[in-house]
């Protein structure tokens, strides 16, 4: 990926601009891009990546928390409801959740309750990686982890999410 992307370009943007081309990468999270900006320039994608996920990585627990927090469930009424950003709808659509039976409606909803429940926070998945039923066995799995382990591992599939959706900007803008 990096011998194909041009960051010179990237790497030439205003505040104002980076701010706009990346301010979606992370969800609804403007931050990331904004605290990565002054990080240039960036030698590979890579770099861009790992400045964005740094502004996350530093922030407290409480910080990391309130972040989480601004993901989505994965639904399909959300999906159907059009109340998520085009990135997280294109992505629970791959895993076909937007074309759950009724039954595994309700179930996924009973088990986004009890994560939320005990973690404090919604289960995050990079959906893009696993099957439905993978995200239904790694979703029942981790409701019994200790939310510190669920924390970091939150953490880890947004890099995994981010970094897809960062590549995809960055190919549009070459």
């Amino acid at each position: 990926m990096s011998q194909s992307i041009n960051l010179e370009p990237i790497n030439a943007l205003d505040h104002t601009a980076f701010v706009g081309a990346f301010s979606s990468v992370f969800e609804h999270f403007p931050r990331a891009a904004e605290g990565a900006w002054s990080e240039r320039p960036f030698a590979s994608p890579t770099a861009l990546h790992d400045a964005m996920m740094d502004v996350v990585r530093k922030m407290d627990e409480q910080g990391q928390r309130e972040f989480l927090n601004l993901h989505p469930l994965l639904s399909g009424a959300n999906i159907r409801a059009g109340t998520m950003t085009a990135d997280s709808n294109a992505e629970q659509k791959s895993a076909g959740l937007d074309a759950m039976s009724p039954a595994d409606e309700t179930t996924l909803d009973a088990l986004n309750a009890a994560y939320l429940e005990r973690h404090g926070f919604p289960f995050i998945i990079c959906v893009r990686h696993y099957t439905r039923e993978g995200i239904f066995s790694a979703l029942e799995r981790r409701i019994g982890r200790n939310t510190q382990e669920e924390l970091d591992e939150a953490l880890a599939q947004i890099a995994a999410i981010t970094r897809a959706r960062l590549n995809a900007r960055l190919r549009s803008l070459n």
